[in-house]
C-alpha cells in the first residue's frame, strides 16, 4: 500500500488589507443632534475616549477643551438640520479641521443603532480616511449664503399672500386678473389699496390705470363692477397688510446684504490695475420681478471680475444665488464636468455586470438642489423634460468657464477628500486637492 502523504500544516497569509494604514491618526467624531452631543476619540488618548455632551455653549466650550487635551486636529460630524452649525463655528474657531459628512455615506453594519456606535464607526472611518467631507464655501461667503437663503423664504412665504388677495377679489367677481397680468404691479396694487381704502366707483378705480398698461381704462372699469362683502373686504385688507409686511421684511434684507457686499474687497485686474468699467446690460430681460433693490450686476463684476450675467440665461437673481452658495473660488471643482456633477446636473449611471441599471439626475433640496432649480429657463418651453438637464449643464459649463481664469493661475490647495490607492491595493479616501463631484452639502 502506498504510503499516506503526511498532510503538511499549511500558512495562509494575512490578507492584505489588514495592513490598511490610518491616515488621520488624530481624528475625532462626533454625532450631534439637538440636546447632547456624543464625540470619540482614539483609545489611546484617555481613559474615557468616548464623553456625552450637551449643546449648551458652555458645554460645546468644554468639548473643544477636551478635544485639544485629547491631541485631537482633526473632528468629523454626522447632523440632521442645523445642529452642527454651533457646533462647526465655535470648533472652527479652535482651529480643528472640520468635515461635515453626509450620514448616507456612513452607514453603519447592520446591528442594534446607538449613538455611541455612530460616534464610534465616524471616527475610525475617518482615522482611515473613508469619509468624504460635505461643500461649505468660504468664511467670507457663509453670512451672505444666509442672508439670501433667508430673502428666499420671505419671498416664498409672501407669494400665498397674493394668492389671498386674489381669491378675495375673485369672490367679489372682481376680474382684476382678467385685464392684469400682474395684480402686484403699479396698476394692481393702487387699485387694491384705493378698495381697502373705501373706494367702490369703477371709474375712479380705473383711473389708477398706469400708462404702460396694455387694456384701456373701460375694460378695467368693467372688470371692477362687482359685489363688495365685507367679509371678502375684510380678507382682502389682511392679505395685503401681510404683503406689505414681508415686502418690508425683503427691502431690509436686500439693505443688510448690500451692506456686506460693500465690505467685501475688489479683484484687482490681470496686471494688477483696476477693472475696465461694466458694458451695458447684455440683455433687457435680465432682471426679475422679485430681484434685489440694489446694483447685483456691479458688485458680483467688482468682485469676480467678470460679468457673469452675460452667460445666456442666467439673470441676476440666478448668478447672485450661484455665487453666494459657492462663493467665487471654483479650484473646488476640476473642470466644469465636476460642477455640473456636484450640482445634480449630470446622471447617476448604476452599473451591474456591464449594463447600466439605473441612469438618472441626483435629487437633492440642499444648496446643490437649490441651485439646479435656478438653472433650468422657464422661458424655454420648447425644451423636452429629457434635454433641460443638458440646457443646465451647458449653462452652468458657460458659467464656470467665465469665472474659471479669474483663479486657476493662482491655484491654492483645498483639502478635499478623494479615492487613493493604498499599498495593500485596496482604496481609501485620502485628504489631497481633488474635486468634489461626489459630495453633497450638509444643510
Amino acid at each position: 500500500m502506498a504510503k499516506r502523504r503526511a498532510n503538511k500544516k499549511r500558512t495562509v497569509a494575512e490578507p492584505k488589507w489588514a495592513e490598511l494604514p490610518r491616515i488621520n491618526p488624530d481624528a475625532a467624531g462626533l454625532d450631534v443632534h439637538e440636546a447632547e452631543i456624543t464625540a470619540c476619540v482614539p483609545c489611546d488618548r484617555t481613559e474615557a475616549p468616548i464623553q456625552v455632551f450637551g449643546t449648551f455653549t458652555p458645554d460645546l466650550c468644554a468639548l473643544a477643551d477636551w478635544l485639544q487635551a485629547c491631541g485631537i486636529k482633526t473632528v468629523a460630524m454626522e447632523a440632521t438640520g442645523v445642529y452642527w452649525i454651533p457646533v462647526y463655528e465655535l470648533l472652527e474657531e479652535r482651529g480643528f479641521e472640520l468635515d461635515v459628512v453626509n450620514a448616507r455615506h456612513i452607514k453603519n453594519v447592520p446591528g442594534r443603532k446607538t449613538d455611541v456606535c455612530d460616534a464610534q464607526w465616524i471616527q475610525t472611518l475617518h482615522s482611515y480616511g473613508l469619509l468624504a467631507s460635505s461643500f461649505l464655501p468660504d468664511a467670507t461667503w457663509r453670512p451672505l449664503r444666509a442672508y439670501w437663503r433667508h430673502r428666499t423664504s420671505l419671498v416664498e412665504h409672501r407669494a400665498p399672500h397674493i394668492q389671498h388677495m386674489q381669491k378675495a377679489l375673485q369672490q367679489m367677481n372682481l376680474q382684476l386678473s382678467q385685464v392684469l397680468t400682474d395684480i402686484t404691479g403699479v396698476t394692481g396694487m393702487q387699485i387694491i389699496r384705493a378698495i381697502v381704502a373705501g373706494e367702490r366707483d369703477p371709474a375712479v378705480l380705473a383711473q389708477f390705470r398706469d400708462r404702460r398698461c396694455a387694456q384701456s381704462t373701460e375694460n378695467i372699469a368693467k372688470a371692477l363692477t362687482g359685489n363688495y362683502r365685507d367679509e371678502h373686504l375684510f380678507a382682502l385688507k389682511q392679505a395685503l397688510a401681510l404683503y406689505d409686511f414681508y415686502t418690508t421684511q425683503i427691502a431690509e434684507c436686500d439693505a443688510e446684504m448690500q451692506r456686506q457686499y460693500d465690505k467685501m474687497q475688489d479683484v484687482a485686474g490681470p496686471h494688477g490695475d483696476e477693472l475696465p468699467p461694466l458694458g451695458p446690460r447684455p440683455s433687457k430681460g435680465s432682471l426679475s420681478k422679485n430681484a434685489p433693490a440694489f446694483d447685483v450686476r456691479s458688485h458680483l463684476y467688482r468682485l469676480t471680475g467678470v460679468d457673469l450675467v452675460a452667460v445666456t440665461g442666467l439673470e441676476e437673481s440666478t448668478v447672485l444665488s450661484i455665487v453666494t452658495e459657492i462663493g467665487t473660488d471654483m479650484t473646488r471643482w476640476r473642470t466644469a464636468k465636476h460642477f455640473c456633477s456636484w450640482l445634480g446636473l449630470a446622471p447617476h449611471n448604476d452599473i451591474s455586470a456591464g449594463k447600466v441599471l439605473r441612469s438618472k439626475t441626483r435629487d437633492s433640496a440642499t444648496g446643490p438642489g437649490r441651485l439646479s432649480a435656478w438653472l433650468p429657463n422657464p422661458s424655454c418651453a420648447a425644451i423636452p423634460p429629457s434635454a433641460r438637464s443638458t440646457v443646465g449643464s451647458q449653462r452652468t459649463s458657460a458659467y464656470s468657464r467665465r469665472l474659471w481664469p479669474q483663479h486657476t493661475r493662482s491655484r491654492a490647495p483645498s483639502t478635499r477628500c478623494s479615492r487613493t490607492e493604498h499599498p495593500s491595493g485596496r482604496w481609501a479616501q485620502t485628504n489631497t486637492n481633488v474635486d468634489t463631484a461626489s459630495t453633497s452639502s450638509p444643510d
